[in-house]
């Protein structure tokens, strides 16, 4: 049998549709990833990253706070109480669980449409909550986006929802891919607190993740098992 090169009749027109925009944002992610206009993207991937502290820390029955986002696509989760081993690896694996929710839910209108409303609840919800104005403007501008494109879909024939939702997924995947290249960030303690310390040196960022885990572990151990008790700060 001779393969099907060019693999006629292999996918269906939603499909092929799919793929070819997903070759067109990986184009223009790359094209515009260290200007301004991506920006907004990135810290939302940054805001999915908090946001995934904070909700394991509630459904361990910890307090939030406080959450952070900063400019120089960093950020803080502060908890008290909660199931420490639970709430530090929940940044990483639940923002890529939610960028993955947010590309198949725009395989769909409806699903679109029920991903947009929950992300603005979460937004919402982490407005009052917001210790910084970058967080909080982060938070306040993607309301307001992503309401207009809504109505947009719903009154106009200008129907973006479904790509902007799988554009807000689909940059968290190559956000977490493009960072193995960038500069390793290796945490540090600083007065009882974790803070960032930029390490020029060839390290993935899995290495340095390893790190961030080790030092924090290092960082409970010397509180004599004190982490249910103590305020924690969980700074990306």
């Amino acid at each position: 049998m001779n393969p099907n090169w060019e693999l006629k009749g292999c996918c269906q027109h939603d499909q092929v549709m799919f793929l070819a925009t997903i070759g067109v944002f990986t184009l223009v992610i790359l094209a515009l990833w260290r200007t301004f206009l991506l920006m907004p993207f990135k810290l939302i991937t940054v805001f999915l990253h908090e946001a995934s502290h904070a909700i394991a820390c509630k459904l361990t029955c910890g307090e939030v706070e406080g959450i952070q986002v900063h400019a120089n696509e960093g950020g803080v989760t502060q908890t008290r109480g909660g199931v420490y081993w639970l709430i530090l690896p929940a940044g990483y694996l639940g923002s890529s669980f939610w960028g993955m929710v947010l590309i198949l839910a725009s395989t769909n209108l409806l699903t679109a449409r029920i991903a947009a409303g929950c992300l603005i609840l979460a937004l919402l919800i982490v407005l009052f909550i917001a210790k910084n104005w970058t967080l909080r403007g982060l938070c306040i501008g993607f309301i307001i986006f992503i309401a207009v494109v809504w109505l947009l879909q719903e009154m106009t024939k200008v129907r973006i929802l479904r790509y902007i939702i799988l554009f807000i997924g689909f940059t968290r995947v190559m956000l977490r891919s493009l960072r193995n290249f960038a500069p390793a960030r290796v945490m540090g303690l600083h007065g009882g607190y974790l803070g960032n310390d930029i390490l020029h040196i060839p390290l993935r960022s899995d290495i340095s993740r390893a790190c961030h885990l080790v030092l924090r572990v290092h960082r409970t151990w010397l509180r004599g098992y004190g982490c249910l008790r103590s305020k924690t700060d969980l700074t990306t």
